[in-house]
């Protein structure tokens, strides 16, 4: 099976290649056969039924600073793909929720990946509120007195943007903390948008694990061990990565929300689990499969392009 596969993601020459799962999934797709087209979503057009994208035909290759190469720029209509990876990286904003409606003009005669619909509709932060028996106890809110009586409860307690990433914005506020308004002034002037309010979990100073899953199934994991003086394990700020195996618990979180992400499309999600809490369910563009790879020696490029085409067989 030969697919015509187009790539929406982010400038392919700022990632890093080491790193970068989108890259890791265009290398496994190429070498499959399958033909690969990069363009941005500001280059997308919806004309009149068609939706377009100016972008550029590409090659990939594991080599440092020659790591693509595109063919001249040419406007194509999306609807001729057979796959179209949705791969940008959050904030989760306007720009990203937009992109997502003109591609359910195309979908899933071209199946996108993950379901625009449900992306919309599921962004990491607000999915894991669906399974509360499996998080921490959690408040969405832009009422800074909801926020003090949750804090009053709790005690310590982690306020982040609710379409954040990276670990960006994210704060551990103690009983005491004098600056918890401060943080919450600082959140409506930047995001303009409800926060998440989570009770604080001692356990991320043993890591945040980050579990892949395919088609609702496990199918690897990595430890995200806070640098000293830190609250948050993203990688993106320091945390360090480990291996880690899959607990008795990881596999129940697992099995109660697989049939939900399998039925709602999301093909390709990484979830949060601190201390056997389930934080956050990342469909977006969810990261880590070069790192568990190298850990395990498992393929998981190879397990979404295996998942994807049996869907595109059906």
């Amino acid at each position: 099976m030969s697919l015509a596969v187009a790539v929406q993601m982010d400038p392919i020459e700022t990632i890093n290649i080491d790193g970068d799962s989108t890259f890791a999934l265009s290398l496994e797709a190429q070498a499959r056969g399958h033909t690969l087209m990069h363009y941005l979503p500001k280059h997308m057009s919806l004309d009149g039924t068609r939706l377009l994208a100016r972008g550029h035909a590409m090659r990939v290759q594991r080599v440092r600073g020659d790591h693509f190469s595109f063919e001249a720029e040419k406007e194509y209509d999306l609807s001729t793909f057979d796959v179209v990876l949705l791969r940008q990286d959050p904030p989760f904003d306007m720009n990203y929720i937009t992109s997502t409606h003109l591609l359910d003009n195309i979908h899933p005669k071209t199946l996108v990946v993950n379901n625009p619909t449900s992306v919309r509709n599921a962004p990491e932060k607000l999915l894991v509120t669906q399974f509360p028996d499996l998080g921490p106890p959690t408040l969405i809110t832009s009422d800074p007195q909801a926020v003090m009586r949750f804090r009053a409860i709790h005690r310590e307690i982690v306020v982040k943007p609710l379409y954040g990433n990276g670990g960006a914005g994210v704060f551990r506020i103690t009983a005491q903390d004098e600056n918890l308004n401060a943080v919450l002034e600082t959140m409506d002037l930047l995001y303009r948008a409800p926060y998440v309010v989570q009770a604080y979990l001692p356990a991320v100073r043993e890591g945040d694990k980050r579990i892949i899953l395919v088609e609702g199934e496990p199918v690897g994991a990595l430890n995200r061990r806070p640098k000293e003086g830190e609250a948050r394990a993203n990688l993106h700020v320091g945390g360090a990565a480990e291996k880690i195996d899959l607990t008795a618990r990881d596999r129940e979180i697992c099995a109660a929300i697989g049939p939900t992400l399998r039925q709602m499309g999301l093909i390709f999600t990484g979830i949060d689990v601190i201390g056997g809490y389930l934080t956050e369910i990342n469909v977006t563009s969810p990261t880590g499969l070069q790192e568990i790879s190298r850990f395990t020696g498992v393929n998981l490029p190879g397990l979404i392009w295996d998942a994807i085409e049996a869907r595109r067989k059906n």
